[in-house]
């Protein structure tokens, strides 16, 4: 069987024609959406890749023309292969499936088959469910929380910032800026794994950039029962400043705007937690109340 196809020939001289502009702009949204998933600003990645800010903004808003030893630089900032940054999350088909597909799953259903897959699999060992990670952003309550339930259950309780800075050697601020993005994150997975060695049971609390980092990621969902501590953006703000984080206040219309990006590219990856306990509008008691019935409810 032939089926005929209209083919135009290219004449002589003339160029074929390609989405230029379309591709500039989908490669500046993966840029874009790949920094606000570290949690980056377009400053910071513009000093770790040694660009300027003002070429990194045309690159993310599709109107840079971008140059490969540019695109290895960019890449090697936000610790990601040059495949990474042409590959949108829209193909993650396999992911999108399995997803679409819980997603219409009741809720009383959906974990139920998602224990029964980690049993079949492995992962849902003794070690795993004496493990609790928690994972979010700064402000959620994870460290309150955590701390709380170590209290109650005699639980060892974790902060795997404070083992980033004794595998360093230094404070966080220094290795960011002694080490970079990528430092970092190769010292948090060695801390990560450090402290899984040593703690069968355990209530761990993660920085949120965590999920960014498919490899480190990926091996705590394995050995740790992950629960998502979420709060909406402007509960996150109010904790952070009342912790005492002055830089929250200073240009705290541009910090929101971070921070809402922020969250928005890493909710798909918060999501990938066994549980999620959203603490918005809820005291620390009520809050904790959830926290606890899912570390009883764990041990059974």
């Amino acid at each position: 069987m032939h089926t005929n196809i209209d083919v135009q020939p290219i004449r002589t001289g003339e160029k074929p024609q390609f989405p230029e502009g379309d591709f500039l702009l989908s490669l500046g949204k993966r840029v874009r959406e790949l920094r606000n998933r570290r949690g980056m600003t377009r400053k910071m990645l513009a000093h770790e890749a040694d660009v300027s800010e003002r070429h990194l903004a045309q690159i993310e808003v599709g109107e840079g023309n971008v140059s490969v030893v540019l695109l290895r630089r960019i890449t090697a900032a936000l610790n990601v292969s040059l495949a990474d940054l042409f590959t949108s999350e829209s193909e993650d088909q396999n992911g999108r499936v399995i997803q679409r597909f819980l997603d219409r799953l009741p809720a009383n259903r959906r974990e139920e088959f998602v224990q029964r897959v980690m049993r079949e699999l492995g992962h849902e060992s003794k070690i795993r469910r004496g493990r609790i990670a928690l994972i979010g952003l700064k402000g959620a309550g994870k460290s309150t929380l955590g701390a709380r339930l170590g209290e109650k259950s005699k639980a060892s309780f974790v902060e795997l910032d404070s083992e980033i800075e004794k595998e360093a050697g230094m404070p966080l601020s220094e290795i960011f800026s002694f080490y970079g993005q990528s430092g970092y994150h190769s010292i948090e997975k060695r801390a990560l794994k450090r402290v899984l060695d040593l703690y069968p049971q355990l209530i761990l609390s993660v920085g949120g950039g965590i999920v960014s980092e498919k490899e480190t990621y990926d091996y705590l969902t394995i050995n740790c029962y992950t629960i998502w501590i979420k709060a909406k953006p402007e509960e996150h703000m109010v904790r952070v400043i009342a912790q005492g984080d002055v830089r929250a206040i200073a240009g705290r219309d541009q910090a929101m705007e971070d921070l809402r990006q922020i969250l928005h590219a890493r909710e798909p990856l918060y999501q990938q937690a066994d549980l999620c306990i959203d603490t918005s509008g809820s005291s620390v008691d009520e809050s904790f109340s959830k926290l606890k019935a899912a570390w009883d409810a764990n041990l059974e």
